[in-house]
């Protein structure tokens, strides 16, 4: 099958590599119906993290091929929408909601690669989610959005504690971010702060719920969300995009027994401990939980209440991955699909 290989920073292939098969019990193989380029694909792409040969792609939805014989809640020919860290499930962590910690969990990307025609899917039971039939075409893109950035811009919102009669503020206006914004109208927030110098993402956010636009960055924008917000703060704050200043905006900007939700890829981000201990605001994220989202998700872009897909700008075939890749790290793209 054909699939992305990243062999060195900035050097993304299109290559056949082995087709995948069934190898544990609980296996399940998809053909993959549409995969896409995350931001944090950009990460290794861009040489911050190592890669040597990586199989690419961690977003992945699709039609079910063939099952292991232990799977049990889906079956050939189902429609699949899968989380980027497989889960079974039913561990004390995933009980608890937190399948993206769970004891058995692989990360997609490290493993497995789903920019590719055919993915092996570990855990199925407890990794992938069968759509109620299947989808009409123009749904796909909000479904595969399901699988990463909308999963994650909602984990975060909800461990920023965003509900009625709340200001959110969200830094950061990639893919998650924007998916940060409709989360927060979803979830009854009352005003929802869009951080953003890009026209064309203002004009997304405002259309998936931001009631405001602040250009200003770092300590500007901080003191332009504490004058929008009376001198306080905001109640909850999205941090979607893992730098230094991404974070520390974020902790500023939070009004004291705020809460913070992260989810930005962090890399060597350091909070000052005398400053987290004057903030007096709540920290919660990390790797999002996605699978204890989906159903609901599912069931509300099933249904068009939501339409997530927008986030996508670019469409490409599978063999213009490297376009797909150039395009996001140099901004030209929100978040790029790709058809295998």
């Amino acid at each position: 099958m054909r699939g992305v290989v990243l062999h060195d920073p900035g050097d993304i292939r299109v290559e056949e590599r082995a087709d995948p098969s069934i190898i544990e019990p609980a296996d399940a193989v998809i053909r993959v119906t549409a995969a896409c380029v995350c931001g944090s694909d950009l990460w290794p792409y861009r040489g911050v993290e190592q890669a040597d040969h990586q199989p690419m792609g961690h977003e992945y939805v699709g039609v079910v091929e063939e099952i292991g014989p232990d799977v049990r809640t889906i079956e050939v020919g189902d429609f699949v929408v899968g989380s980027f860290v497989t889960s079974d499930n039913t561990c004390e962590i995933c009980r608890a909601g937190y399948q993206s910690h769970c004891v058995r969990r692989e990360f997609v990307a490290q493993t497995i690669g789903t920019q590719a025609e055919r993915a092996r899917i570990p855990l199925a039971d407890g990794t992938l989610v069968a759509t109620p039939g299947r989808p009409h075409p123009e749904l796909v893109p909000s479904l595969l959005a399901a699988s990463d950035v909308l999963g994650t811009g909602w984990f975060a919102a909800v461990a920023a504690e965003v509900g009625p009669g709340r200001t959110v503020a969200v830094v950061g206006d990639g893919a998650v971010g924007l998916m940060g914004v409709l989360a927060a109208r979803q979830l009854g927030a009352e005003r929802i702060i869009a951080m953003s110098r890009h026209a064309d993402r203002q004009a997304l956010a405002r259309e998936y719920g931001a009631t405001d636009i602040v250009e200003e960055r770092g300590d500007a924008g901080v003191a332009r969300i504490r004058e929008l917000t009376g001198g306080l703060g905001a109640h909850s704050v999205i941090e979607a995009v893992g730098t230094q200043e991404s974070t520390m905006q974020a902790v500023r900007a939070t009004r004291p027994g705020g809460h913070v939700g992260y989810v930005g890829v962090n890399h060597d981000v350091t909070i000052p401990g005398i400053d987290l201990f004057f903030s007096g605001v709540h920290l919660h994220g990390g790797p999002a939980p996605v699978r204890r989202f989906l159903p609901e998700l599912i069931r509300l872009i099933w249904d068009r209440t939501i339409d997530p897909g927008k986030v996508f700008d670019l469409t490409l075939p599978l063999d213009r991955a490297a376009d797909a890749y150039r395009a996001m790290d140099e901004r030209r793209a929100v978040k790029v699909l790709l058809r295998p």
